[in-house]
């Protein structure tokens, strides 16, 4: 007999978690889709004559990815317009400014993607 009762849900989920991330190749399949997806955004913003990285590539993270327009009036133009399109919480820190976008591991590609194509078009309208 138990003192008490095991968390049965966390057990569930952790269970369905560790299934999802064996089905993606375990850790080495989470790591090379990490940096697909951080590689992606990064170049991207590398080549874009709006975007500029918060910081050096060599010690930027691949999970929050932070950029800015350099115009602190842009930057909040940027995100109150991500908004209107479902993009969340993309504003950096508040202290900060600039963007921040989380591409953790349950992060799909294609949101990659959609965040790219929105800034593609974000750029077009604000040359």
């Amino acid at each position: 007999s138990m003192y008490n009762t095991p968390p049965c849900y966390s057990i569930y989920m952790l269970g369905k978690v560790l299934k999802w991330v064996e089905k993606n190749g375990g850790i080495a399949g989470m790591e090379k889709m990490k940096k697909e997806r951080a590689n992606k955004l990064y170049d991207f913003i590398a080549e874009s004559g709006l975007y500029k990285g918060c910081a050096e590539r060599e010690s930027a993270s691949d999970m929050n990815v932070t950029f800015t327009t350099g115009d602190k009036d842009l930057d909040a133009a940027f995100a109150k317009e991500a908004g209107k399109v479902g993009i969340q919480n993309i504003k950096g820190h508040r202290l900060v400014g600039a963007m921040r976008a989380s591409i953790y591991n349950a992060q799909p590609m294609e949101s990659v993607d959609f965040l790219i194509d929105f800034m593609k078009k974000f750029e077009a309208d604000n040359k």
